[in-house]
């Protein structure tokens, strides 16, 4: 049922209604703007208006239309024919929407429609938004990317489109803080997996980057607004070691239960996979908790005999029997041991070497456990903000090493240790340890 009203966003009024009597619309820049661009809105707002089904149908049939590239015009029989599927009334709707707002040009000597080149450009569009849409990026960075990279490629890319880019990548670089700040594994793992996609998109992006940066014909807004993007791609690169540091940091805070080799991040995991988990305890509890009430009075009767039976049988008590105290001896702690062995080794590898040495042989010989903790402080070296601090691993952030990891394994003939990741130390020249300072 229909009531004849109009939905308040949908009534007709001016443009000056919405904002301020004092300001005139026409002195806003965006304004002016997205008035050029009107045939352009009016289009969309043909394609869009309405309900998702008529949406979707509307770019069914352009689509389908503008997928023959063999004819440049289509009569109405092969329209029909193309689009058999459809309700010849429903199509005759449609038709002449998109007649109307051209994006289909009707040539009535000849008889035939054609799709107008700003149908050609929407459709254009939508694909490349679709297919990127489709693909793993957990950054949703691939179309803004796109947008770039195709506007430079013709040589006309905007600081809006600019603008678009670096707003994604501040709000990643919030969104990974945030996770950090949470202490949570599972929150900080499923940020480090979107932070390597990221990175990959910046890995893409910085040939691109560079090129508007050295072109001379492009505006100094331009400039500002792709150093600036410069800038976010750095302070996302550089968020490397503040996801190790708090994995490491969970990693040593990480409860195991008892012998078993499971510890509570297992058990969260394996919990996390069951949509139903009271369904798990249904065959456990064979029997329903019955509930006990008593009164107040029948309490306090409990209570007076207790207290009487403990009075009187404080009578009878003896003193028990002295015994030795137990002796302890401490012992240093093991990981404070382990980690100046550490630095002990790596400091004479640093003044001793000029060359650059594989890190399985740096680690090795050890047990797997004390192999996987000298790994695990591997980042720290080099790290500006550690090297600040007091302590072993500060020390170790200073010493004049530079540590390169790679995403691929060799394999070692080792007791203790199969694989391991490919990476190389390399210590620092007198001239590169005097700039880093």
């Amino acid at each position: 049922m229909n009531s004849g009203t109009v939905p308040d966003d949908e009534q007709p009024t001016s443009l000056q209604a919405y904002f301020k009597p004092q300001i005139s619309p026409d002195d806003i820049e965006q304004v002016f703007r997205l008035k050029q661009a009107q045939p352009l809105l009016q289009a969309f707002t043909a394609l869009f208006h309405g309900g998702s089904d008529g949406v979707l149908v509307r770019l069914l049939v352009l689509q389908e239309l503008a997928s023959d590239t063999q004819a440049t015009s289509l009569s109405r029989a092969d329209i029909n024919t193309k689009l058999g599927y459809l309700d010849p009334d429903s199509l005759e709707t449609v038709l002449a929407r998109l007649r109307s707002h051209h994006l289909l040009a009707w040539d009535a000597a000849q008889g035939v429609y054609r799709i107008t080149p700003m149908a050609r450009n929407i459709l254009a569009a939508l694909d490349a938004l679709l297919a990127l849409g489709q693909e793993e990026d957990d950054a949703e960075m691939g179309f803004l990317l796109s947008q770039v990279a195709g506007s430079q490629a013709v040589g006309g890319v905007s600081v809006e489109q600019l603008q678009h880019l670096l707003g994604r990548m501040v709000d990643l670089t919030e969104e990974f803080r945030d996770a950090i700040a949470s202490g949570s594994e599972f929150r900080l793992r499923t940020a480090q997996q979107k932070w390597h996609t990221a990175c990959d998109w910046v890995d893409k992006g910085s040939q691109i980057i560079q090129q508007i940066t050295t072109d001379p014909d492009a505006d100094a807004a331009t400039h500002r607004a792709a150093q600036a993007i410069g800038r976010a791609q750095s302070a996302l690169l550089n968020m490397q070691g503040m996801f190790s540091r708090a994995l490491n940091q969970i990693e040593r805070q990480r409860v195991h239960l008892g012998q078993s080799g499971l510890s509570t991040t297992d058990i969260k995991t394996w919990l996390m996979q069951h949509e139903d988990l009271a369904g798990i305890a249904s065959s456990t509890v064979a029997l329903p908790v019955t509930p006990m009430f008593i009164t107040p009075s029948e309490m306090i009767d409990v209570a007076e005999a207790e207290l009487f039976a403990d009075k009187n049988n404080r009578a009878d008590d003896v003193l028990p029997t002295g015994e030795n105290a137990h002796v302890t001896h401490s012992e240093a702690a093991a990981i404070p041991v382990e980690l100046d062995a550490w630095l002990t080794r790596l400091t004479s590898f640093a003044s001793a070497s000029d060359a650059t040495s594989a890190v399985h042989d740096t680690l090795l010989p050890a047990t797997f456990a004390i192999a996987s903790y000298r790994a695990s402080l591997l980042p720290l070296l080099g790290d500006e903000s550690e090297a600040a601090l007091q302590g072993g691993t500060a020390t170790m952030a200073r010493l004049p090493l530079e540590f390169a990891p790679q995403d691929d394994m060799v394999k070692l003939k080792d007791p203790h240790v199969a694989a391991i990741s490919i990476a190389t130390l390399t210590p620092k020249s007198d001239t590169e340890t005097q700039n880093d300072r």
